[in-house]
């Protein structure tokens, strides 16, 4: 493998980890703590949400960190010191100790998105499918964290889910450093070169195409955060309440055939979520194909269709059924993820695009904090059935906001200069 497969590689590592160690807490909180604690899954959720509130607020100085300094050298400040941080939540004693190494895995994990994105989408030509495929490996670390957690929680305990994917991110991150090292400061030197170019002064009508891209863009991030957050956390949740007549077939089934390690109620539905999550990501290929021939207002409509159908259809669902609906609605959710990444690669000029990315993370991840009480807030009131109700119609703001998107980027390339 050549260095820039490589590099590459190290990236989607990243991307992997980095949903893995923001999701593990909801697994363990789903299956394991609120027994062993004795505190109920709602009140669980409070002692993530300051996580995701520095997943999302730490994403811009991050970003501009990256721009001011060094892409790589935070890429190797992220993977250390994630790595560290879960290995120390790991032996959290209380709630307040959990939530507390949560906040700090948030402000690590906030390196990631505005700074990986902005060197795959600097770095390589096809930027669709670059994205996706990127995005596939963040999705498989949301299937993996219920599939460890769950795993670990049966035969290890949760906190060696946090313990030992950290050795391992602590790895990556010295891998990274030999890799990268060498790379940082002329990588300074370049980025410092580029943000003293000449700004070239567009006209009023393309500043006024690109002010409205920009509002579509982080309105239908906010939105896509909530659809996002809800089913990405909840999942295991969702398959422990509805799945367990399934999963308890399958556990017989699992025996009958003298399958080793599967026996387990917490490990099963671990393993159903991973493969939905699993499966999904798989829409991100397709998408990010879709986008380098069509664009992305034809591929968001649909994206955003999907989602509305099979929402809708959640409802009052359990067992098989369920589990085939909810594989429909996460190829949505995860479907709609490169789609404002990659507008924002094709939109935002090079020099800044770190920051850009981070103001998109900012909105993106503020909002996942936001919906974890609001989460909670359905559940413990009226169920998940309307929360289902309430992504329906989250879909349908995202499809009437796409309608008006232009049917071509506006792009630092093609801006044309204003008249003096």
């Amino acid at each position: 493998m050549n260095r820039d497969r490589l590099h590459f590689l190290l990236l989607n590592i990243g991307h992997f980890l980095d949903h893995l160690f923001m999701l593990t807490f909801a697994t363990v909180a789903a299956l394991a703590l609120y027994r062993e604690w004795g505190i109920s899954y709602a009140e669980l959720l409070a002692y993530a949400t300051p996580g995701f509130f520095a997943f999302g607020v730490f994403s811009l100085p991050a970003g501009w960190l990256a721009d001011k300094w060094s892409r790589d050298g935070m890429m190797c400040v992220f993977f250390i010191g994630i790595g560290i941080t879960a290995i120390a939540t790991g032996f959290a004693q209380t709630p307040l100790q959990i939530g507390a190494g949560l906040f700090i895995i948030g402000v690590f994990a906030a390196i990631y998105h505005p700074v990986g994105l902005a060197i795959v989408t600097t770095k390589w030509r096809n930027t669709g499918m670059r994205i996706a495929t990127n995005g596939v490996w963040g999705n498989l670390g949301v299937a993996c964290a219920a599939l460890i957690t769950g795993y670990m929680i049966d035969n290890g305990g949760w906190r060696m889910a946090f313990i030992l994917p950290g050795i391992f991110s602590i790895g990556m991150g010295l891998a990274y450093m030999a890799l990268r090292w060498k790379s940082v400061h002329a990588e300074r030197n370049a980025a410092n070169a580029a943000t003293r170019e000449v700004e070239v002064k567009a006209s009023s009508s393309y500043r006024a195409l690109l002010i409205r891209v920009s509002a579509i863009i982080f309105l239908t991030t906010a939105v896509s955060s909530v659809i996002f957050q809800a089913t990405t956390f909840a999942l295991p949740k969702i398959f422990d309440e509805r799945l367990q007549g399934l999963a308890a077939q399958l556990i017989h089934w699992t025996d009958r055939m003298a399958v080793a390690g599967q026996g387990d109620m917490a490990t099963m539905i671990g393993s159903l979520a991973f493969i939905v999550f699993a499966v999904a990501s798989i829409a991100q290929l397709v998408v990010g194909s879709m986008l380098d021939r069509f664009g992305p207002r034809v591929v968001f409509m649909v994206v955003a269709a999907i989602q509305l159908i099979f929402f809708s259809a959640m409802p009052g669902l359990t067992d098989g059924i369920a589990f085939a609906v909810a594989l429909g609605f996460m190829l949505g959710a995860f479907g709609q993820i490169p789609i404002n990444d990659y507008m924002i690669g094709k939109t935002a000029s090079g020099a800044y695009r770190a920051r850009i990315y981070g103001v998109r993370y900012v909105v993106s991840f503020s909002v996942l904090a936001v919906s974890l009480p609001f989460i909670a807030f359905v559940y413990q009131n009226w169920g998940f059935d309307t929360l289902f109700r309430i992504l329906a119609g989250a879909a349908v703001v995202i499809l009437v906001a796409v309608t008006i998107l232009p049917r071509r980027l506006p792009t630092p390339e093609t801006a044309p200069v204003a008249a003096e």
